[in-house]
Order: structure tokens, then C-alpha cells, then sequence
């Protein structure tokens, strides 16, 4: 499978940046987190026009493995992906992992985050992680089968799931 444009989306807390890294590796796509190129530091937010302006743009190189879910500008990757990855894994799960990443990186930036965005606890992000399957989810079944059959489309369900995909996967591509 021959893959140039990879979209990874789904809940804080699923494993995006993670499996993006892998995938990454696996079939020698350049990674771009949405997070690292959104947030500046001290957590300043780009701006809308310009956030808007910089996705039309990244999305016009010839390989990209984006991940991030941003779900008001989601149409811009969705549309310009040739495959759609999205990690729709179980609520408790996403929760988890996004305290135990806070607890980690308390006080950091981490890796897929711009430097100077320190790691802090946030219940209003907890909250956004709760609500994700019963507010998100629905608009997001519906954007993805209204996609052209032109896009291959994955739907991961659990870490195993992640793990077999990743198994699964040609060493490398060849470009």
C-alpha cells in the first residue's frame, strides 16, 4: 500500500502523536502534530486566519503524516488526505493517558508540543475528553462517510488494534 498523505485524528489522550511517530518510521513519511505547530509559546494560540492559511498550505506537500484532531479545520486535511487514520479508542483509556502524560511531563514541554508550553493539569481538557465520544464523535462518523471513495479510511479501537496495524505494515515504503 502506497500511502503519501495520512490524516490521524481522534480524542486527546488516544495516541495520536505516538502512532504517528511509528507510522512515521514505518513508511518513511515526514510527522507533522498539529499541537507543536498550533500552540506558541506560553500557550498562545495561532490565530484563526492564520492557522487556516498555514493547513491549506502544509497540506499542498506531496507526503505528510498529520496528526491532530482540530476538528473546526479537520476538512482541510480530511479533503487533501489520501488516508484517514482515526485511533476511536475507548473514553477511560483516552483519560488516562492524558493524566498520566500531565503527571509525566508536569512542569515540561513535551516532544510533539512547541517548547515553552509546559505540561499543566487542566479539568476543562479532562472534560473535552469526556465528552468527546457523545459531542464529536457523531459530526465526525458523519464527515467520514461523507468522504469520496477515493480515501481509504482505518478505524483503530484499541491499542491492540494500533499494535496489529503497526505489525502489519511493509518496512518501508519505497518512494
Amino acid at each position: 500500500m502506497q500511502w503519501n498523505k495520512v490524516a490521524v485524528i481522534g480524542s486527546p489522550g488516544s495516541g495520536k502523536s505516538t502512532f504517528s511517530q511509528q507510522l512515521g518510521r514505518q513508511v518513511r513519511l515526514p510527522v507533522y502534530h498539529l499541537d507543536a505547530l498550533y500552540w506558541k509559546p506560553g500557550w498562545v494560540p495561532t490565530p484563526k486566519e492564520e492557522w487556516d492559511a498555514f493547513q491549506h498550505q502544509l497540506v499542498q506537500q506531496k507526503q505528510w503524516i498529520i496528526d491532530g484532531h482540530y476538528a473546526r479545520t479537520l476538512d482541510i486535511r480530511l479533503e487533501a488526505a489520501d488516508t484517514v487514520i482515526w485511533l476511536d479508542m475507548p473514553t477511560s483509556l483516552c483519560l488516562y493517558r492524558a493524566i498520566k502524560r500531565t503527571l509525566f511531563y508536569r512542569g515540561k514541554s513535551r516532544p510533539d508540543l512547541t517548547e515553552g508550553c509546559p505540561e499543566r493539569f487542566q479539568l476543562q481538557f479532562l472534560q473535552w475528553i469526556w465528552h468527546f465520544r457523545h459531542k464529536q464523535r457523531p459530526a465526525l462518523l458523519r464527515r467520514l462517510a461523507a468522504l469520496d471513495g477515493s480515501k481509504t479510511v482505518f478505524v483503530l479501537r484499541s491499542p491492540l488494534e494500533v499494535e496489529h496495524f503497526i505489525q502489519k505494515l511493509p518496512s518501508a515504503q519505497t518512494h
